[in-house]
């Protein structure tokens, strides 16, 4: 624990539209390598007298894969240390932190989990010239296994995380800069209040009052 998915496993998302799909495949190296190799391509078709020197030429091709690469699609050393300052990116973290806890609590209380651990794991990719790409899951020390989220829980993230002044390219920066591969923010539901998982229960019961009942009329 906890786990890795970028680099690792092929994502295909259930929802989302063609965007999403598209940032998924530009995340895989081949697609990258065919979009810097495009030149070459373009090259064979305009010198055609010199297509074969073109295609046999390994060098200029793996120093332009480098360049795109390291140097046009992440920061290099020098961007790094110019990302976020180290106040701001304190502040950043102790905003994140504050965060997932919340999650994690509500999430513990509801589900009415009295031991082991979560962790709410963050993972986002260093291609910086593009739309950030975060993957966040909760995941549980006991199995380990990756939490199938409720629309609930998922709302809960989606609303909570991120909210300003915190974000997705503000957490990158800040991942960037500090070299920091994988958000790890960790939990013990031993620790949720009484008072957190009353106030779960109560909210469990306002949503299954809302929800209509079997015969299609909303309850009273």
């Amino acid at each position: 624990m906890p786990r890795k998915f970028l680099g690792r496993t092929t994502l295909w998302p259930r929802e989302g539209g063609a965007r999403l799909w598209l940032r998924l495949l530009f995340e895989m190296e081949l697609p990258r390598y065919l979009i810097a190799l495009s030149p070459f391509v373009i090259a064979i078709f305009v010198w055609r007298d010199h297509a074969l020197a073109i295609a046999q030429a390994p060098i200029p091709m793996l120093i332009l894969i480098y360049l795109v690469e390291a140097r046009f699609l992440r920061a290099g050393p020098s961007q790094r240390a110019r990302l976020i300052g180290p106040d701001d990116a304190d502040r950043a973290l102790d905003l994140l932190r504050a965060r997932a806890r919340s999650i994690l609590t509500r999430i513990a209380a509801a589900r009415g989990l009295v031991a082991g651990r979560l962790h709410l794991v963050i993972e986002q990719s260093d291609l910086m010239r593009v739309p950030v790409l975060t993957l966040v899951s909760v995941q549980s020390e006991d199995g380990p296994t990756l939490l199938n989220l409720s629309p609930t829980e998922r709302a809960l993230i989606a609303e909570t995380l991120f909210a300003a002044p915190l974000s997705e390219r503000l957490l990158q920066h800040v991942g960037i800069a500090r070299k920091i591969e994988l958000h790890d923010l960790t939990l013990e539901p031993a620790q949720v209040s009484a008072h957190a998982r009353l106030a779960a229960a109560r909210a469990a019961r306002a949503t299954e009052a809302k929800q209509p009942v079997a015969d299609g009329s909303a309850r009273k």
